[in-house]
């Protein structure tokens, strides 16, 4: 997480991914100030995706992987290079997770 005062923060997908997978969790968050926060969710091939609704507005960018994106009504297939926005207390979810799936969540304001 990123530290009161700081300015800036450099990081690479690759070390926030080493430290998610180091702590056995599915999400790792590398950045957090009181208008944003931005993690890394990495989902295996067929997992179930077990995130609920959140109370921030959430934009996903999809680094590897495929996968089909439920929010709301809408289900589409994702992949590399997608795009998502889903605002703030609306359900969604991954599902048929063909390859895993790694992707840039970011959360506006920062998740509570």
């Amino acid at each position: 997480m990123t530290p009161e005062g700081v300015k800036s923060l450099f990081a690479t997908i690759a070390d926030v991914n080493q430290k998610r997978a180091q702590s056995g969790k599915l999400y790792r968050e590398f950045l957090r100030v009181s208008a944003m926060s931005a993690g890394l969710y990495v989902l295996p091939a067929g997992a179930t995706d077990p995130q609920r609704p959140h109370h921030e507005d959430e934009v996903y960018y999809v680094i590897r992987g495929r996968a089909r994106f439920r929010a709301g009504d809408d289900d589409r297939e994702v992949s590399a290079g997608s795009v998502l926005f889903v605002a703030a207390e609306v359900e969604h979810s991954f599902h048929d997770i063909a390859e895993e799936l790694a992707v840039l969540v970011l959360f506006a304001p920062a998740e509570s």
